[in-house]
């Protein structure tokens, strides 16, 4: 039996960091696989599924925006020996600012169609994990609240029977270049890139992945 879900996802901003911009960061033009994963996740998460997202569907128009937002300058590093001693392990935002530009997505909407897979666990019951996915997603519940990229930028999401209309549904074609899929993390967070192909508005996530 399918247990496949979609999932509707709509917020004012979104920020999916592209890799090989170090300091002011960019956005890819739409979700990631491993973004809409972590939104699922967000809702409902168990040890014994693991989600695999197969399609993506742009409904509205690819636009950017330049913002500046506040960021720590450093990482916060941990000691040792103030955590034997017991001393706080922290950092004052007004010691560490900086101003970084921003180049952010504006005005997203996507619906996410995924299912999943059971883990090696005792937990085979498939229907049971499928039905409390959809009764969280229709109560608005969630175990944390999912976000676009960065935690500022707040995902609202519903349980999705149909999908409306794409603005890119008369575009043949559209190359987004290579993406972020995931990220295993088995194998030493070792990250895996996909070429994201966009037909009439939308995205394969089953295409070839790289390394």
């Amino acid at each position: 039996m399918n247990y496949g879900i979609k999932l509707r996802v709509w917020g004012d901003y979104a920020l999916f960091t592209r890799p090989e911009m170090k300091v002011e960061r960019v956005s890819y033009d739409v979700i990631t696989p491993s973004a809409a994963r972590g939104i699922l996740e967000a809702i409902y998460w168990k040890p014994a599924i693991r989600w695999i997202i197969d399609r993506i569907h742009v409904l509205k128009p690819i636009r950017f925006e330049n913002i500046r937002r506040n960021e720590l300058a450093n990482r916060v590093s941990v000691n040792n020996k103030d955590v034997e001693e017991g001393n706080p392990v922290c950092r004052f935002i007004e010691d560490d600012r900086q101003q970084r530009a921003s180049l952010v997505l504006r005005d997203v909407e996507y619906v996410i169609e995924a299912h999943f897979e059971l883990t090696d666990t005792d937990d085979k019951n498939e229907g049971k994990h499928s039905e409390m996915f959809k009764r969280r997603a229709l109560r608005g519940q969630c175990f944390h609240r999912p976000y676009f990229g960065c935690r500022e930028f707040p995902v609202k999401f519903e349980w999705c029977e149909s999908i409306k209309r794409s603005h890119f549904a008369d575009q043949d074609e559209r190359n987004l270049g290579y993406m972020l899929h995931d990220i295993d993390f088995a194998d030493n967070m070792k990250p895996h890139f996909f070429r994201a192909l966009m037909r009439n508005g939308v995205i394969d996530c089953h295409q070839e992945v790289v390394s």
